[in-house]
């Protein structure tokens, strides 16, 4: 069979990067998206290590071709955090997309996604990892809903708004896919159909595949370095865009029900 077409193709290439690579895959990969977050990179790294200690684990971050000092700043934390690892893009491309680009490269069967600001609290993850694992093989995500949010009124009130109009709309009885910290089966998310801000559809999508998704409270903490990434009228003329995109998709499913060989 012929390659896929194109040189530069990121997917084709991890793949065969990967090969032969996941004979001690760790059961779980945390990955984080970053960019400009060399103030805030470090000190999570360093968090999402002692969180997930004793267990077999990775942290994959994910660089969207940061223009400070992020990536020096990760590397010289891997002789420290022999489990980190260091993706990058060649141009920026957002957050899904490095999403993406991270749980392509993961190692692991369980992710654990963390915006890379460090308003997320690590301590969170192996509760939501446990809460995935003990569920039936049909859960495939465990989302956090941030409480006791650190964040200006202003955006406190735009995502309320979007919530409540994406939850009625699309069904996906999910009260904050805003949150950064997701748990999932990663062979689950390959499943699912790639755009961009696809982060913050991910209960719906999931349950367009015929998947349970759960969701529990989670820890949110103030900004303490760089600036958010997002504007509430970005946010708002990207959602409404996508919010018709995930209806229409949802008109299109057809679940087969129970695959079996005969």
């Amino acid at each position: 069979m012929d390659a896929p077409r194109g040189g530069t193709d990121f997917h084709f290439r991890l793949t065969r990067f990967m090969s032969g690579y996941m004979a001690d895959a760790p059961d779980i990969s945390v990955v984080v998206p970053v960019f400009d977050e060399e103030g805030a990179a470090p000190a999570l790294a360093r968090e999402i290590a002692a969180a997930f200690a004793g267990r077999a684990f990775e942290i994959v971050f994910v660089d969207d071709a940061s223009r400070d000092g992020t990536v020096a700043a990760l590397s010289a934390l891997k002789a420290e955090i022999p489990q980190l690892r260091l993706l990058r893009h060649a141009k920026n491309s957002g957050q899904s997309r490095a999403v993406r680009s991270g749980v392509l490269g993961a190692r692991g069967a369980v992710v654990v996604t963390l915006d890379g600001d460090g308003q997320n609290d690590p301590a969170d993850g192996p509760r939501l990892v446990d809460a995935l694992l003990a569920g039936p093989p049909t859960l495939a995500l465990v989302g956090g809903e941030r409480v006791k949010r650190q964040d200006s009124q202003a955006k406190k009130w735009a995502s309320k708004i979007g919530n409540g109009v994406r939850r009625r709309l699309l069904k996906d009885t999910a009260n904050d896919t805003g949150c950064g910290l997701k748990v999932f089966r990663r062979e689950a998310f390959l499943r699912l159909p790639y755009f961009d801000h696809l982060h913050r559809f991910l209960p719906a999508l999931m349950l367009r595949e015929g998947y349970e998704v759960a969701f529990q409270p989670v820890n949110h903490r103030a900004r303490e370095t760089g600036r958010s990434k997002y504007t509430n009228l970005g946010r708002l003329m990207a959602s409404a865009s996508d919010l018709l995109g995930v209806m229409w998709l949802n008109t299109r499913s057809r679940l087969p029900g129970a695959v079996s060989e005969v």
